[in-house]
């Protein structure tokens, strides 16, 4: 056991960042491969060179990306006729699209890459990829372990893990998905949160309910133009006292039209492509924002939040977690309006106690502690098969 445990284990990444898949999926991805970078893993990507890819910020944190060309390949015949063993899975998944190819032709690409470099463990964090794809790369990897939300189709793993699972029911979904032999990670016990959460989360103190300052970030693009509503909104004279810090990622559609609203509101900052938001949220009393993993960024500091849909997979937890009165929940982007986010600030102005109790409910659900979790079990499973 101590000689496995002193050799380097290898993990590998298949996961893409688009202008239509956002940024959330590699930068969850990102989280981890840090983590298991710190005890000691060499981690590596495979990424598809889509419009809006963030292959050059991977690169840059010191990752190695195998590119996996924006045109398709030819898919092979070989690989269409050895799927019949794979767990049925007789339509593609509704995000097929976003692939940039067809399943069988990114499982080619991939398989001869991951052949070369035998990884321990590949994640998958991918909504267009199921049990067929992960069928034919699992002939060259050592263990696989797919992270999804949606629960709408097959998987064929070692391990699945979804942050966003609540409840009973959401167990009972991906148990028909999934291989027998499959572990599951489910809850907010598993949220690939950065460590700086953590080490933040156990320094703060509560907070008081009072608000003074507001963060806005809808995400890594912003394809509603929600980051304008959220600051038209706070325009109001009404809300003009107070201080705003306003982030937008690398892919937001329309940058020069948020920076023109910032400078005609005093008190106002803007901020582009930021690593990590902790520092912002720690000072912040109040977060407008989207649903996903800043959801659980936000709950680790203790940070009340007033939140909107930008996707379909984003609906259904904001709904749980608006039920357990843990955020302020207006709806998808579409349907929402100034006066809507208007009339949700000013309650949350007016209730300083209600803020404040909201505030330690939300601490309780995630102890910033997951991706440490997530990152030791991978590690100890990968020496547990080579000892």
């Amino acid at each position: 056991m101590s000689n496995a445990m002193s050799e380097s284990r290898t993990i590998a990444f298949r996961t893409d960042a688009s202008l239509a898949i956002g940024s959330g999926h590699v930068m969850r991805c990102l989280t981890l491969a840090e983590a298991l970078k710190a005890q000691g893993a060499e981690c590596q990507f495979l990424c598809r060179e889509h419009p809006g890819h963030l292959i050059d910020l991977i690169e840059a944190r010191g990752f190695r990306v195998h590119r996996l060309a924006a045109s398709a390949w030819p898919a092979s015949d070989s690989i269409r006729s050895q799927t019949p063993n794979a767990k049925p899975c007789h339509t593609d998944p509704p995000h097929a699209h976003w692939l940039g190819a067809s399943w069988a032709q990114d499982a080619e690409a991939c398989q001869s890459l991951l052949a070369a470099l035998a990884p321990d463990w590949l994640v998958v964090d991918h909504y267009a990829l199921d049990a067929r794809w992960e069928h034919e790369v699992a002939r060259v990897v050592g263990r696989i372990m797919v992270v999804d939300d949606l629960s709408d189709r097959d998987h064929q793993a070692d391990i699945l893990l979804d942050q966003n699972v609540l409840n009973h029911e959401g167990e009972d979904r991906y148990r028909v998905r999934v291989n027998s032999e499959c572990k599951l990670l489910l809850g907010p016990n598993y949220a690939l949160l950065g460590q700086e959460y953590t080490f933040l989360a156990q320094a703060l103190p509560e907070r008081d309910g009072h608000v003074s300052r507001i963060l806005i970030f809808v995400g890594g693009s912003d394809p509603h133009h929600l980051t304008e509503q959220y600051l038209k909104a706070l325009s109001a004279p009404e809300f003009q006292q107070l201080q705003v810090d306003v982030v937008i990622g690398k892919n937001h559609p329309n940058p020069d039209s948020v920076a023109e609203i910032v400078s005609q509101r005093d008190t106002t900052r803007l901020y582009s492509g930021l690593p990590s938001l902790a520092a912002l949220m720690v000072r912040a009393d109040l977060m407008l924002g989207a649903g996903g993993t800043t959801n659980w960024e936000r709950m680790c500091l203790g940070l009340n939040s007033i939140v909107v849909s930008v996707a379909r997979n984003q609906d259904e937890i904001n709904r749980e977690l608006a039920d357990q009165a843990l955020i302020h929940f207006l709806g998808k982007a579409e349907s929402i309006s100034v006066d809507n986010i208007q009339a949700t600030v000013r309650f949350v102005l007016d209730n300083s106690s209600y803020n404040c109790t909201q505030s330690k409910a939300i601490r309780k659900v995630v102890d910033g502690c997951g991706t440490k979790r997530v990152a030791q079990l991978l590690m100890e499973e990968a020496n547990y098969a080579i000892a």
